[in-house]
C-alpha cells in the first residue's frame, strides 16, 4: 500500500515523451555551438597574438641585420676612404710641384706680352690724336668760310629789309593822313544829323506827354467816383483795391519806362541805318583803294619773306650738316675707344680663365698644309672685287682673333657634347639604383607592379608563360629559368 500525501507516478503517452527528447537534443546543440564560438574566439586570439609576436620577431631580426650590414658598409668606406686620401695628397704633391714650374714661365711670359700690347696701344693712340688733330683743323677752317658767308648775306638783308620798312612807313603815314582827314567831317555830320533828331525827340515826348495827362486825369476822375461807390457798396474789398491800385501804378510807370526805351530803341535804330548807309558808301571806296595798296605791299612782303626764308633754309640746313656730321664723327670715335676698352678688359678677365697650354701656346698652329698656305699668300686679289680685296686686307691682322675665337667654340661644343653623354649615363644609373631600391622594398606602388621576387602561394606576379611545345630531336634546348626567392621572405615564413 502506498503513503498518504503522496500520488502515484502517471505515465506519460508518446507525444509528451517526444518533445521532452527534442527539448534535450535542442539544449545539446545550443551548448555545443557556445563551446565552438568559445573555442573560435580562443583561437583566434591565439592567432593575433601569434601574428603580432612574429612582426616584432621580424622586426627585429631585419634591424640587427640592418646593423650588422651598415658596420661592414662602414668599414669598407672607411678604407676607401683611406685609399683616396693617399692617392689624393701624392697628386697634389705632383701637381704643386708642376705648377711652381709653371707658374715661373707664365709671368714671364705675361710680362713681356703686357710690355708688347702696351707699345702697340701706345702707338695706335698716338696714331688716334694726330687724326683727330687734322680733323678739328678741317673743321675749323671750313666753320670760318660758313660763318663769314653768313655775314655777308645777313648784312645785305638787313639793309635791304630796312629800306623797305623806311618805305612802307611813309606809306602809312599818308594813309593814315587821309583817313583823318575824313573821320573829321563825317563827325562834322553826324553831330548836325543828330541834334536835328534830338530836337524832333524832344517836341514829340511834350506831345504825348500832354497827351498822356489829360487821358490820366479822366481816369482819375472816373477812378474816384467808382472808389466812392465802392466804398460804399463794400468796405471790405478796401484794402484789396489799394494793393491793386499800388501795383497799377508800378505796372504803369513800368509801362512808361518800357514805352520810353522802346522809343529811343528804335529813333537810335533809323540814325544808325542812315549814318551805316553813308559811311558804307564812303568807307567801301577808301577800302578798295587801301586794300589795292595793301595787295600791293603784301606781294612785295611775301617775296622779301620768301627769299629771306630760303636763305635762312640754306644756311640752317648747312649749319645742320655740320653739327651731324661733327656729333656722328665724336660718336664713332667715342664708340671705338669704349670698344677698345671693352676689348682690353675682356682680354684680362679671359687671362685669368687661361689654361697653362693656352698661356704658352695661345694660337694653335694652322690646319692648312704648307702648300695651301704658300697658294694663298701668292692668290692674286684682283680676282676679287675691289670693295672685297679692301675688306679682306683690312681684317688680315684678325686671324690670330679668329683661331682663339674658333678653339673656344669647338671646346664648347665638345663640352655640351659630354655634358649629353654624362647626362645619359647618369639617367641610366638612377633607372638601374631605382631598379634597385624596388627589388629590396616593399610598397603600394612595387606591388602594383611586375616583380619577379614577390611570391605569394608559390605564385609571382609575372604573366605566365605559354606552355612551349616539345622539343625535336634536332631543335636547341631553350634556356633554364630560375625563379628566385627573396631572403626576407623565407625568413619571415620559416620564422
Amino acid at each position: 500500500m502506498s503513503k498518504k500525501g503522496k500520488k502515484a507516478k502517471v505515465p506519460l503517452s508518446d507525444e509528451e515523451q517526444l518533445l521532452l527528447f527534442q527539448q534535450k537534443l535542442l539544449a545539446e546543440e545550443e551548448m555545443a555551438k557556445k563551446k565552438e564560438r568559445l573555442l573560435n574566439q580562443f583561437l583566434k586570439d591565439k592567432l593575433a597574438k601569434e601574428e603580432h609576436n612574429s612582426a616584432l620577431n621580424l622586426n627585429k631580426i631585419n634591424t640587427q641585420w640592418r646593423t650588422v650590414l651598415r658596420e661592414v658598409k662602414t668599414k669598407e668606406l672607411h678604407k676607401d676612404i683611406e685609399i683616396l686620401s693617399q692617392t689624393f695628397e701624392r697628386v697634389v704633391d705632383c701637381k704643386d710641384s708642376s705648377l711652381a714650374k709653371d707658374l715661373s714661365e707664365a709671368e714671364e711670359q705675361h710680362a713681356h706680352a703686357l710690355r708688347s700690347h702696351l707699345h702697340s696701344i701706345d702707338q695706335l693712340l698716338a696714331l688716334q690724336r694726330c687724326r683727330l688733330s687734322l680733323l678739328e683743323e678741317n673743321y675749323n677752317m671750313e666753320l670760318e668760310a660758313l660763318t663769314k658767308e653768313f655775314e655777308t648775306e645777313r648784312k645785305t638783308i638787313i639793309d635791304q629789309h630796312e629800306k623797305e620798312i623806311h618805305y612802307l612807313q611813309d606809306v602809312f603815314m599818308a594813309m593814315e593822313q587821309n583817313y583823318i582827314d575824313s573821320e573829321y567831317e563825317s563827325k562834322l555830320e553826324f553831330q548836325s544829323m543828330w541834334d536835328d533828331l534830338k530836337n524832333k525827340n524832344l517836341e514829340e515826348k511834350h506831345f504825348l506827354r500832354l497827351q498822356l495827362e489829360n487821358i490820366v486825369e479822366d481816369l482819375w476822375r472816373r477812378f474816384q467816383d467808382a472808389l466812392k461807390n465802392y466804398t460804399d457798396a463794400t468796405e471790405d474789398r478796401k484794402i484789396a483795391f489799394e494793393t491793386l491800385k499800388v501795383k497799377d501804378e508800378k505796372s504803369s510807370k513800368e509801362i512808361e519806362a518800357q514805352m520810353k526805351k522802346i522809343q529811343k530803341l528804335q529813333d537810335s535804330i533809323i540814325i544808325l541805318k542812315g549814318k551805316i548807309l553813308v559811311h558804307s558808301r564812303e568807307s567801301e571806296e577808301q577800302n578798295q583803294d587801301i586794300r589795292e595798296d595793301k595787295e600791293l605791299v603784301l606781294v612785295q612782303l611775301r617775296k622779301l619773306k620768301a627769299q629771306r626764308t630760303q636763305a635762312r633754309g640754306i644756311a640752317q640746313e648747312n649749319l645742320v650738316k655740320l653739327t651731324l656730321e661733327s656729333n656722328a664723327t665724336l660718336k664713332a670715335l667715342r664708340e671705338i675707344v669704349n670698344k677698345g676698352e671693352k676689348i682690353l678688359k675682356l682680354a684680362e678677365i679671359c687671362r685669368k680663365f687661361e689654361t697653362e697650354e693656352e698661356k704658352v701656346l695661345p694660337f694653335y698652329s694652322s690646319v692648312l698644309t704648307p702648300k695651301e698656305q704658300e697658294e694663298i699668300e701668292t692668290m692674286d686679289l684682283e680676282e676679287f672685287n675691289e670693295e672685297l680685296g679692301k675688306v679682306i686686307m683690312d681684317y688680315k691682322g684678325m686671324e690670330n682673333f679668329w683661331k682663339r675665337y674658333n678653339k673656344v667654340k669647338l671646346e664648347q661644343l665638345s663640352l655640351r657634347h659630354r655634358r649629353a653623354q654624362l647626362l645619359e649615363i647618369n639617367e641610366k644609373l638612377r633607372e638601374m639604383l631605382r631598379q634597385y631600391l624596388d627589388g629590396i622594398s616593399v610598397s603600394d606602388e612595387v606591388l602594383s607592379q611586375l616583380n619577379p621576387l614577390f611570391i605569394v602561394n608559390h605564385r609571382s606576379n609575372l604573366p605566365q608563360l605559354l606552355p612551349t611545345p616539345t622539343a625535336q630531336p634536332g631543335d636547341k634546348k631553350p634556356p633554364a629559368t630560375y625563379s628566385i626567392i627573396e631572403a626576407a621572405h623565407v625568413v619571415s615564413h620559416t620564422l
